[in-house]
C-alpha cells in the first residue's frame, strides 16, 4: 500500500515540473507567433543569384 503513495508523490513532482515548464515557456515568448510556422511550407524560397563568369557565354 506504501507504494501506491510512493507513486502518487512522484506523480505530483512530475506533474508540477511540466507545470513549471509550461509557465517558463509562456513567459519567454514560445507561443507567441502561432501563425508563421503552419504557412512557412507554402512560401517559396528566395531564388540563388547566379554570378555571371567570363567562361559563361
Amino acid at each position: 500500500m506504501s507504494i501506491i503513495y510512493f507513486l502518487i508523490g512522484c506523480s505530483m513532482v512530475l506533474a508540477l515540473i511540466f507545470l513549471g515548464a509550461f509557465f517558463w515557456a509562456q513567459k519567454n515568448g514560445q507561443n507567441d507567433d502561432l501563425y508563421t510556422p503552419s504557412v512557412r511550407i507554402l512560401l517559396d524560397d528566395e531564388p540563388e543569384k547566379k554570378e555571371k563568369s567570363d567562361d559563361d557565354h
